[in-house]
């Protein structure tokens, strides 16, 4: 038996460009309009809730308008968390939580969202390029991003916003040439 690596040609594995060192002007040729800024494809005045609100409400609150990240803002309406999905599956079926609870489930009914929030979270302004925030949630790793103006919270940019404004510039023709690749199968 042949390894399956063996039997693809070194061309087609690397896939060398037909026209060597094209690469870089097709990168540089990259120009993305001004316009791409967060304040265009945020959602303003996202859905919010306290920290002192139960993580029962947040759970339903979240189910009821299908989300999947939460702000949570104290009384003066300042950012101080995000709850998220994640956050609270996570509180479902730590064992520590659950050990902590025995088997009484209505324990859950008593925990706040302070208690299950992330407390530092990652912002944005909403003067922010879109590509720039894109590549914070790349590399943070998060589905949003909480936008803030003077302390306070102005919208929310999802993995779904950033899609949008991408899509939106690449079927505008926001690149200054076409961006293709030439891969040479030989």
């Amino acid at each position: 038996m042949r390894h399956p690596k063996r039997s693809i040609t070194r061309d087609i594995r690397t896939r060398r460009p037909l026209h060597p060192g094209r690469e870089a002007d097709e990168v540089e040729a990259l120009t993305w309009p001004e316009g791409l800024r967060v304040d265009r494809y945020m959602t303003r005045s996202p859905v919010t809730i306290h920290p002192d609100a139960l993580v029962r409400g947040a759970a339903e609150m979240m189910r009821t308008r299908k989300l999947r990240h939460l702000p949570v803002v104290d009384r003066g309406g300042r950012l101080v968390g995000i709850v998220t999905d994640r956050d609270l599956r996570q509180v479902i079926f730590d064992p520590s939580i659950q050990a902590r609870l025995g088997r009484s489930a209505d324990a859950l009914k008593d925990l706040a969202v302070r208690d299950v929030m992330t407390w530092g979270v990652v912002t944005v302004r909403p003067e922010t390029a879109i590509r720039d925030a894109a590549w914070l949630m790349r590399e943070q790793r998060i589905g949003a991003l909480p936008v803030v103006q003077a302390g306070r919270l102005v919208g929310i940019l999802t993995e779904r916003d950033v899609l949008r404004a991408f899509e939106e510039a690449l079927g505008t023709d926001a690149l200054a040439r076409p961006y293709r690749w030439a891969l040479a199968y030989r």
